[in-house]
C-alpha cells in the first residue's frame, strides 16, 4: 500500500433498534458518575424553568400552570427521541409569541376555546415536524437566513414587552389588540397608571439584572420574582389594586385531547406550519451551537422526530407548543450534564416542585411577572448580530428590517415566511448571476498565468477572447450567462475560449446554453472553446450529446493547451500589425518593423 495512505474503515449501519429508539446509543454510557453530574444539572434546569415556564405562558396567553405542563412531559420525549446530549426542549418565548398572535383573534386568551385551540396548534405543530423528520428534511433549515431568526426574534421581544404593559401598568389593555392599537391605547390610558404595579415591576426589573451581571449563575430570575413579592406585601399591594398570579392546581399535567373537527385543523394549518418551522429552527440551531464545545454530531432529521413526537404527545398532556431553549440548554451543559438523563431529570424535580410549592403562587404578584418578562424579552434582541448585518450586507440588512417590521405590523407566520421567502430570493438572485469575468496572461507573473483583465492595464487580443465563468450554470442562470456571451461579440472577436472550472454544477438549460452558442458563432464564421471543466460537467455534457454538437474537438484540459491550438487558427494577417502581443506565441509572428522570428521575451501566456 502506497505510503501516507490508510485504508478507510468501513461504516457500519445503525442497527435498526437505535435508528426507532435513539436513547440505545447513549443509555449504555450511563453509569454512576453520569448519573450524579445529571442528577445536579437537572436539578439547577427544574429552578431556572419554574418562573420561565409561568412567564411563557402569560405570553402565550395561557393559564400560568401551563407553561409548567409543557416544561414536564415534552422534554422527556424530546430527550429519548432527539439527537443531542445536550439539548433542553419546553416553552420558549418566540414559540410562545406565535401562540398567541395565531390564536388570540380567535377565542379569549386563557378562556376554555383557547387552551384547546392551543392543544390543536401544538398537536398539528408536532405532526408537520414528525413528517419533515421521517422525510428527511432535516437540511431544509439550513437555508434558512441567520437574519430572518434575529429579525424575527427583535420584533418578537418588542411584541412580548408590549404584551405585558398591562400588567406593569395596571392598563387593561384589549386583549389580542396588535402592536400599534395596544401602543395607541397605553399612550391615551397613561393617566390611569398603577403606581404600586409600576414600582413592583421595576423593582422585579432591576433585581432580575443585577443578579445577571453580578451573578449569572444563580437562579436570577426566581430571586427577583421573590423579591418582588416581598416588596408587594411590604407595601400592602393588593390593598392598593397590585393584582396577584393566585395559586396555581398542585398536580401533574391533566390528560388532555386536541380538536380534531376539520374546520379546526384547517384552521390551526397555518399557524402550525409557522410553529413547526420556528421550532424545528430553534431546537437546531441551539443543538449546534452547543455542539461547537462538545464536538458531539446532531442528527438533523432525528432531531426533527425528536421535537415532532414531543409535541404530539404533550397535547394529549396539558402541554402547549415547546422547542429547544436557548437558556436551559445553555444551563444544562455548563452545569455539567453528561446525557439527555438531565433533561428528563430536569423535568421530574419540576413536577415534584409543582406538587409542593403551588400554593405560594397565591402571593406572586403579576407585576412582578411582567417585570420578569421585560427582562427576558430585552435578552431575545441579538445587538452584536443585528450590528453586524446591517454593517456588512445590505441584501441581509433587507431581510432583517422586512423580518422584524412583519413580526410587528402584520400576522407573525407571515412575517416568517416572508422573511424566509425573500432569504431563498435573494440567494437565488446570486447564484442565478454567476461571475463572468475577462481573462488575460498576468504581466507580474512570471509564468503569465491567466489573470482577471480588471485587475491589469493590459488590453484583450483582438481575435480571442477568454472568458471564466464561477458558478453553476443552471435554469436559473442561463438567460443571464446567454445575455454576456452574446454582449462578448462587441468587440468581435473571432474565437472565445471559456474556461469552466469555476462551474460546479450545469443542467439541460446550461448546456443548451453552451451548444446554442456554439452554433450561433459557427453561423457568423465564429468559434467557440471550452477548457478546464470538471469532471462531472464533462460527463454530463457527454452522455446528453451536447459535447458532440458543442464539438469535440473544441474541449481542451489547460489554458495552455487552448491557446496553442487555437493561435494557430489566428489571422495572422491582423497578428503582424496587432500592438498588445500577450501571448507567448505572439512573438512567432513578427510584428511593425520586426524581422520573423524576432521575439521579445515577454514571458507565456498560458
Amino acid at each position: 500500500m502506497t505510503a501516507g495512505y490508510r485504508k478507510a474503515a468501513p461504516v457500519r449501519p445503525v442497527p435498526l433498534g437505535v435508528r426507532i429508539f435513539p436513547f440505545l446509543s447513549w443509555i449504555k454510557t450511563v453509569n454512576r458518575g453520569t448519573l450524579k453530574a445529571d442528577l445536579l444539572a437537572g436539578l439547577t434546569g427544574a429552578f431556572i424553568v419554574l418562573p420561565q415556564g409561568v412567564s411563557f405562558a402569560m405570553i402565550a396567553g395561557l393559564p400560568a400552570e401551563y407553561g409548567l405542563y409543557a416544561a414536564i412531559v415534552p422534554p422527556v420525549i424530546a430527550a429519548l427521541f432527539g439527537s443531542s446530549m445536550y439539548l433542553v426542549s419546553g416553552p420558549t418565548t418566540a414559540i410562545s409569541i406565535i401562540v398567541f398572535s395565531t390564536l388570540s383573534p380567535l377565542a379569549d386568551p386563557g378562556s376554555a376555546d383557547y387552551v384547546r385551540l392551543a392543544l390543536t396548534l401544538t398537536f398539528m405543530a408536532g405532526l408537520f415536524q414528525l413528517a419533515f423528520g421521517l422525510a428527511r428534511l432535516g437540511t431544509l433549515i439550513n437555508f434558512v437566513s441567520h437574519s430572518v431568526i434575529v429579525g424575527f426574534t427583535a420584533g418578537a421581544a418588542f411584541l412580548i414587552a408590549t404584551s405585558q404593559l398591562k400588567h406593569a401598568l395596571g392598563i387593561p389593555i384589549p386583549g389580542g389588540a396588535s402592536f400599534l392599537t395596544s401602543w395607541a391605547f397605553i399612550i391615551k390610558s397613561a393617566g390611569q397608571t398603577n403606581g404600586y404595579e409600576l414600582v413592583v415591576a421595576l423593582a422585579t426589573l432591576v433585581c432580575a439584572v443585577i443578579f445577571k451581571i453580578l451573578r449569572p449563575r444563580w437562579p436570577g430570575l426566581l430571586i427577583a420574582l421573590a423579591a418582588g413579592s416581598l416588596l408587594n406585601l411590604a407595601m400592602d399591594g393588593a390593598a392598593h389594586g397590585v393584582r396577584l398570579l393566585g395559586e396555581l392546581p398542585g398536580h401533574l399535567p391533566p390528560l388532555s385531547s386536541p380538536d380534531f373537527t376539520l374546520d379546526t385543523l384547517r384552521m390551526m394549518g397555518p399557524g402550525a406550519l409557522a410553529v413547526a418551522f420556528l421550532g424545528l429552527i430553534e431546537a437546531l440551531s441551539i443543538a449546534r451551537s452547543i455542539t461547537v464545545q462538545s464536538n458531539q454530531h446532531i442528527n438533523g432529521n432525528q432531531e426533527f422526530i425528536g421535537q415532532g413526537l414531543s409535541n404530539i404527545v404533550g397535547s394529549f398532556f396539558s402541554s402547549y407548543a415547546s422547542s429547544g431553549s436557548f437558556t436551559r440548554s445553555g444551563v444544562n451543559f455548563d452545569a455539567g450534564a453528561r446525557t439527555p438523563l438531565a433533561s428528563i431529570f430536569s423535568a421530574l424535580f419540576l413536577a415534584v416542585i409543582v406538587v409542593l410549592i403551588a400554593p405560594l403562587t397565591a402571593w406572586l404578584p403579576l407585576p412582578a411577572m411582567g417585570g420578569v418578562i421585560f427582562f427576558v424579552a430585552f435578552k431575545l434582541i441579538d445587538f452584536p448580530h443585528i450590528k453586524e448585518i446591517l454593517r456588512s450586507s445590505r441584501s441581509e440588512t433587507l431581510v432583517l428590517l422586512a423580518t422584524f417590521f412583519g413580526t410587528l405590523f402584520f400576522e407573525i407566520e407571515f412575517a416568517i415566511y416572508s422573511g424566509v421567502l425573500l432569504s431563498m430570493a435573494i440567494y437565488l438572485t446570486r447564484t442565478s448571476h454567476p461571475h463572468v469575468d475577462a481573462m488575460v496572461p498576468g504581466p507580474g507573473d512570471p509564468d503569465r498565468q491567466l489573470t482577471e483583465i480588471s485587475q491589469t492595464e493590459l488590453v484583450e487580443c483582438p481575435q480571442l477572447r477568454i472568458l471564466r465563468i464561477s458558478g453553476s450554470l443552471f435554469f436559473g442562470a442561463a438567460n443571464h450567462v446567454s445575455e454576456i456571451l452574446e454582449e462578448s461579440d462587441d468587440s468581435d472577436p473571432r474565437h472565445l475560449l471559456i474556461i469552466g472550472y469555476g462551474i460546479n454544477f450545469i443542467d439541460v438549460s446550461g448546456s443548451l446554453v453552451l451548444e446554442q452558442e456554439a452554433h450561433r458563432r459557427l453561423k457568423l464564421g465564429k468559434n467557440l472553446f471550452l477548457c478546464r471543466l470538471n469532471r462531472d460537467v464533462i460527463r454530463f455534457l457527454a452522455h446528453g450529446g451536447f459535447l458532440k454538437q458543442i464539438g469535440e474537438n473544441r474541449l481542451f484540459a489547460t489554458e495552455s493547451q487552448a491557446i496553442s491550438r487555437i493561435f494557430n487558427i489566428l489571422d495572422k494577417s491582423i497578428c503582424s500589425t496587432c500592438t498588445a502581443r500577450i501571448f507567448e506565441e505572439c512573438q512567432s509572428v513578427p510584428g511593425p518593423g520586426q524581422a520573423l522570428g524576432k521575439s521579445r521575451n515577454n514571458g507565456r501566456g498560458r
